[in-house]
């Protein structure tokens, strides 16, 4: 068998492909606090118009977000996240708060997240099975695409 000459199929890079730049997670980010106006969105995130309608067809199309009429004259639409772009919300709060950990030292950041029971949402990713902390050092991969192992490409 030859080795693959594509990079290694990965379902990170396919969701990069998909809302891996600024803009788009920031539309997601602001459709998630209920900021889904077009022009809430460029004041929001500070996206030139003509990207950031290009970046909300892409993820209208990809299903992540529903678009609604809220005006007839003139027209206007607000976007909303569908359950696949919620999904999405636990992605970005850990981003966050990796930011927050890493880039605002000094305690000065930007947003804090209440989550439900009072108390700031400090985001943690556990395992469905055993509700273990995920720990980089507790991991094993396990390459399933055909031609790949760990390291990289099969041997020929």
């Amino acid at each position: 068998m030859a080795a693959p000459k594509d990079p290694r199929p990965c379902s990170i890079a396919d969701t990069l492909a998909l809302v891996g730049e600024k803009y788009s997670l920031l539309v997601l980010r602001e459709a998630c606090l209920g900021n889904g106006r077009f022009d809430q969105l460029v004041r929001n995130i500070g996206a030139p118009r003509d990207i950031l309608a290009t970046r909300l067809k892409r993820l209208v199309d990809a299903g992540l977000l529903t678009k609604r009429l809220y005006s007839e004259r003139p027209q206007r639409f607000e976007y909303r996240p569908t359950t696949a772009g919620l999904e999405l919300e636990s992605v970005l709060m850990t981003l966050m708060a990796w930011g927050d950990r890493h880039l605002h030292k000094d305690g000065d950041r930007p947003m804090v997240i209440e989550h439900v029971c009072g108390n700031e949402l400090v985001p943690l990713v556990t395992c469905s099975a055993c509700g273990g902390e995920v720990r980089h050092e507790d991991l094993t991969a396990h390459p399933q695409a055909a031609g790949w192992t760990v390291s990289g490409p099969a041997a020929a």
